[in-house]
């Protein structure tokens, strides 16, 4: 978290944009913290998007509108059938863009992200600063009190923080 993961597929979308292709952004309907139909960075920057419960509901809309480059955001709260349905659009001719967590606050793989990581042709692992320490951050620290009921935990800032490894402690 905190690394501008979301940011950095903004950039990518703004770029397709100025090429003129056809760009959808896509979330998952979980990810209700800043809106429900916008990508929302941290810095409070937005892009209107399509909010979906299952990634088939991504194909679908993606071959209906004739959509050329599919971008998701939090893509680890998707469905088992994420990563095959982001690749039969990358096998069809799409550009496919993923944002999304590898690790939950845990130090777990996040939900499908391993098998999107492992089937992707090219991967950029952004980091986040430490809050800590200001070191580098490759983990999500839980802040949010109790120990929450499962991977799956929405928010942000009020929940969360970056830390290095050396700082973070697993819950």
């Amino acid at each position: 978290m905190f690394s501008g993961k979301t940011e950095e597929l903004m950039r990518r979308i703004r770029r397709a944009r100025i090429a003129k292709q056809k760009v959808c952004i896509y979330k998952p309907v979980t990810d209700d913290r800043y809106a429900c139909d916008a990508v929302v960075s941290h810095a409070e920057v937005r892009f209107p998007c399509v909010a979906v419960e299952w990634s088939k509901e991504i194909a679908l809309d993606v071959v209906n509108n004739r959509v050329e480059v599919v971008a998701v955001d939090e893509a680890q709260f998707f469905d088992d059938r994420f990563p095959m349905e982001m690749d039969a659009l990358a096998n069809s001719g799409h550009r496919v863009i993923v944002a999304g967590l590898d690790l939950d606050y845990s130090g777990v793989p996040f939900g499908t992200m391993p098998s999107v990581l492992a089937r992707a042709d090219d991967i950029t692992k952004l980091r986040a600063i430490c809050i800590q320490c200001g070191s580098e951050a490759s983990r999500t620290q839980w802040t949010g009190g109790e120990d929450p009921r499962g991977q799956i935990e929405v928010g942000g800032g009020e929940k969360y923080e970056a830390r290095c490894r050396d700082c973070w402690n697993p819950v």
